[in-house]
């Protein structure tokens, strides 16, 4: 079983919406952090979450589109996309922070998802 799963990734047309969710299966909760790599591009953050939700921060290009919240009981976070562009077009990544239980995120080497495709086009 993976640590770290993605799902909910697909294919839409601009303007349209797509929900992903990230589940983490580590010991203790833990901020998540979502990352998106479009194709000759280098991964780059989207939002971040804290443990239990009660932080959350956002790339410019997805404050006002993206939201992000977490049911902590489900170990489950959502990323929310709506308006999409043809630039989100991405595998988008979950990312656990290895510390348990923070109030901040950090990215962590270890705890990385299989990511999702995220498709946009016309």
């Amino acid at each position: 079983q993976l640590q770290v799963e993605e799902s909910g990734g697909g294919s839409v047309r601009p303007g349209e919406s797509l929900r992903l969710s990230c589940t983490e299966h580590i010991v203790s909760s833990r901020a998540m952090g979502w990352f998106r790599q479009a194709p000759g591009k280098e991964r780059e953050f989207v939002a971040s979450i804290t443990w239990n939700g009660a932080k959350t921060n956002y790339s410019d290009y997805a404050k006002g589109r993206f939201t992000l919240s977490r049911v902590v009981a489900q170990r489950t976070v959502y990323l929310q996309m709506n308006n999409l562009k043809p630039d989100d077009t991405a595998v988008y990544y979950c990312n656990a922070d290895a510390r348990p239980l923070t109030d901040d995120y950090r990215t962590s080497a270890d705890y990385w998802g299989q990511g999702t495709q995220v498709t946009v086009a016309s």
